[in-house]
């Protein structure tokens, strides 16, 4: 388990500065049918994890590699919240 987990932070760390820099797909098709421009930021555009990366860190490389490290521990203590509530259901 622990090797999962330093496999993971690892993977988002440093692996996910590599990942293609090209629109995701819903960018794709909205450049394409030219309704981009009539896109509006989400509420949640201006929190400190926004459009992959770390607000304040200038370093592009490390505020992506932090963003990433922050999404898995993130995702890690609610998956563990869950597992332990699920689990105590069962007792």
């Amino acid at each position: 388990m622990i090797a999962g987990v330093l496999v993971t932070l690892v993977l988002a760390g440093i692996v996910s500065f590599y990942a293609s820099s090209s629109p995701d797909g819903l960018e794709y098709v909205a450049e394409k049918h030219g309704f981009l421009e009539r896109a509006q930021d989400h509420p949640l555009a201006d929190s400190p994890v926004a459009d992959y990366g770390v607000r304040g860190v200038e370093n592009e490389r490390v505020s992506g590699g932090l963003a990433g490290v922050a999404g898995v521990a993130v995702t890690l203590v609610l998956a563990g919240g869950l597992f332990w509530v699920v689990r105590r259901r069962g007792q």
